[in-house]
């Protein structure tokens, strides 16, 4: 059943509230990269924003998996909930009053980045406790991949036509007016008490523990190096895609806004191909398969010069690059124990988010250097490469993955391919 996970009261309101607030994320960043280009003109200061919003979480998401690991999750989301809100509201008010200066963009980008990087794995790692039935956490992570994706489609053409008739503030206010909904749904939720959490006294060897667990087991370790590879040289498109709009297809806000809500349609597909899937067997092959997917529309779409070719690129850069991200967290959220799942998730976002800042600032000063489609091109055959390598590692993880389904009892008899998605009696994430 595609909706089997909202049979959860406590889920369809966290999926109800990160759904109206995630439509106004999306409004925020659309409407971010374009503030940033309309004052500056310069495509290395949109690296440079991008950079320094997503940095903390590189630098502070290990430790936010310890903390997600120690104390109760609820409290923590709401706390960074409000201060997400908190930026959002104040950059609106500087941009409606004509006070904003790039300096404070990225000041305000840095405590947004700070806020997420406690938010994320925190978040990802508190799924697990909304769910009735511990069975549906695979189907909620792939409906919560489609509520991610469904806002990404509705927030960045809301944006753009928004942008275009009344300028960037009024996206930064009804961003911060969102978040409102989240909060409400959290303190709505009916959760069981949190049982006690064993914990150690020293935070600096549960970090240890937590880097020497992931990074010690094969398919963990190369499930998280194909996502900071593709994190690097290929998420970071987005970044300059203001200047290929302006530059190559000649287009305005409304152009961006609606090149990025088709992107927003192919992750959409992606994760609704990933909810209605019957077998939890051959994930791997997804992974590796999509990771390549998204290379190649990356490639094409920095060759194309036309709108709709682009728009039909961007389609397949949405499509292959959710259904790696879903499909790599759900593999992650099978195989972690539970003890460690807070940090184990914070080693996902960290490679996916947290690496993406560097890839900003990197395709920032490429772009610069050697044009905004060459800067692409060479992001999207890293990204494609990484597919192919991972394919190439598959055998030999499955040799790794099968033990551990056999001993959770997953599923009766493992088969061939990394399985992990559809059906799981197992704990794990979000995104």
């Amino acid at each position: 059943m595609l909706l089997r996970a909202l049979s959860s009261r406590n889920y369809r309101l966290f999926l109800a509230g990160q759904g109206i607030s995630l439509v106004g994320t999306w409004m925020q960043q659309v409407a971010m990269s374009w503030l940033v280009y309309r004052l500056t003109g310069s495509v290395l200061l949109l690296g440079v924003t991008g950079f320094a919003g997503q940095i903390p979480n590189f630098l502070l998401a290990p430790l936010a998996g310890v903390v997600a690991d120690r104390w109760n999750r609820r409290p923590l989301l709401i706390i960074t909930q409000s201060i997400a809100m908190a930026q959002a509201i104040l950059l609106s008010v500087l941009v409606l009053t004509g006070a904003i200066q790039v300096w404070q963009i990225i000041a305000l980008s840095v405590l947004l980045g700070v806020a997420n990087s406690f938010d994320i794995p925190i978040r990802q790692s508190f799924v697990i406790e909304l769910m009735d039935r511990k069975e549906d956490l695979s189907n909620a992570i792939a409906l919560n991949s489609s509520m991610v994706n469904s806002a990404r489609l509705i927030g960045p053409a809301l944006a753009g036509v928004l942008v275009a008739t009344f300028g960037e503030g009024i996206c930064f206010l009804m961003n911060g007016v969102s978040y409102l909904a989240v909060i409400l749904a959290l303190v709505a939720m009916r959760l069981a008490p949190s049982p006690a959490r064993a914990t150690k006294s020293n935070i600096l060897n549960e970090l240890r523990e937590g880097f020497s667990y992931a990074f010690g087991f094969k398919p963990i370790r190369c499930i998280l190096a194909l996502l900071g590879l593709v994190s690097l040289m290929g998420m970071p498109y987005s970044v300059i895609m203001p200047v290929f709009v302006k530059e190559v297809l000649h287009g305005n806000a409304r152009t961006f806004g609606f090149l990025i809500a088709t992107t927003g349609l192919g992750a959409l597909t992606g994760t609704i191909y990933l909810a209605s899937r019957q077998s939890v067997r051959g994930l791997g092959r997804v992974i590796a398969s999509a990771a390549c997917l998204f290379g190649a529309g990356i490639i094409g779409f920095a060759l194309t010069r036309t709108l709709v070719l682009s728009l039909a690129c961007l389609a397949l850069v949405g499509f292959g690059g959710m259904a790696m991200v879903a499909s790599s967290n759900t593999v992650l959220q099978t195989l972690v124990e539970d003890d460690k799942r807070g940090r184990i998730m914070s080693l996902f976002s960290m490679s996916f988010v947290g690496i993406t800042p560097i890839g900003s600032l990197l395709i920032g000063a490429l772009a610069e250097r050697i044009g905004v489609q060459h800067a692409l091109l060479l992001g999207g055959g890293a990204c494609l490469l990484g597919g192919l390598l991972f394919a190439r590692e598959l055998t030999d993880i499955r040799k790794h993955v099968r033990p551990i389904y056999i001993k959770k009892g997953i599923i009766p008899e493992v088969a061939s391919g990394m399985q992990t998605a559809a059906e799981l009696t197992v704990p794990p994430e979000k995104q």
